[in-house]
């Protein structure tokens, strides 16, 4: 059963958002500390000189880009003039559980700190929208596939690091066969599903893994083929986050070699939206990719 707290026009489900760890949380209190502030047109100084800090922390905080302090959101409330329940006290439990690490915490020593926030974005997510050149999207990886991955990006990591890193792969896949699943709408380059990864058995265990969750209501697979020349996302891989709330924005997330960009502008949104949106017209339909999975695996 999924327990609610409401206040204003945000409705917060607890269950979901303590899976989804502290990225989200401070996402979502710092959406609701913003519209506060603008309904009582209150700028960004004014706001940060009462919690003794600068405008731009405002900017940062109601971003979800810094950490927390309840002394501070408890005062931004007294100056926007919520003192009583259920807000106040909802909004102030949400604080506090936005400093408390999330299950991928213990992976901590495996994963890179640029990587850490995508984790806990992702897992609070309702729909993931990605493109993938490269590689599999992690989220539909086997065991093997993501071994093999793992090792050729991590050489250096040891047979405990390259385990701990799949363990953790895995378990992140557990969002989109949960009860209430994520959806996932994944499309994937051609030249990504004829690389040899691992080997000819792991490749083929992959694929089929791929026409199985093909079969999920909430799963869907493109193939963008070779013919697709002069596609939208050449520049590289995409994935897209929408939340629950209809508080809280996209996000824009852009893995690159040694760090991740988060492009926040509305304008840039809207750009990686009109990508994502060509690539699912020039990829291959759902219906057609399963029969160029079966042909992949058929000629692996």
């Amino acid at each position: 059963m999924k327990v609610m707290h409401a206040f204003g026009d945000l409705r917060l489900p607890r269950v979901d958002y303590e899976q989804a760890g502290p990225a989200v949380l401070r996402m979502l209190v710092g959406a609701h500390l913003r519209r506060l502030r603008e309904e009582r047109s209150i700028s960004r100084e004014d706001a940060g000189y009462s919690i003794r800090a600068s405008g731009s922390k405002i900017s940062r905080m109601e971003l979800g880009r810094v950490a927390l302090k309840e002394r501070d959101v408890a005062d931004l409330l007294t100056l926007y003039g919520v003192s009583g329940e259920p807000e106040c006290g909802t909004v102030l439990e949400l604080a506090k559980r936005a400093s408390v690490s999330g299950w991928w915490r213990a992976y901590a020593d495996h994963v890179p700190s640029w990587f850490e926030p995508y984790l806990g974005l992702e897992q609070g997510a309702s729909v993931i929208r990605s493109y993938e050149i490269q590689c599999i999207p992690g989220l539909l990886q086997t065991e093997d596939y993501a071994r093999a991955i793992v090792r050729l990006g991590h050489r250096a990591a040891g047979e405990e690091g390259v385990e701990a890193r799949v363990r953790l792969r895995m378990r992140r896949q557990q969002i989109i066969t949960r009860p209430d699943p994520a959806r996932l709408w994944a499309i994937i380059d051609e030249g990504a599903l004829r690389r040899p990864v691992g080997g000819r058995e792991a490749m083929r265990g992959q694929i089929q893994h791929l026409i199985d969750l093909a079969a999920l209501r909430n799963v869907i697979v493109q193939v963008l083929p070779f013919h697709a020349t002069a596609h939208a996302a050449a520049a590289g891989p995409i994935t897209i986050l929408r939340f629950p709330e209809w508080e809280l924005p996209d996000v824009v997330y852009l893995e690159q070699l040694n760090t991740a960009i988060y492009p926040d502008r509305p304008a840039e949104l809207e750009r990686y939206w009109d990508a994502m949106n060509r690539l699912v017209t020039e990829a291959e339909s759902p219906g057609t990719t399963v029969g160029i999975l079966r042909q992949i695996l058929a000629e692996t």
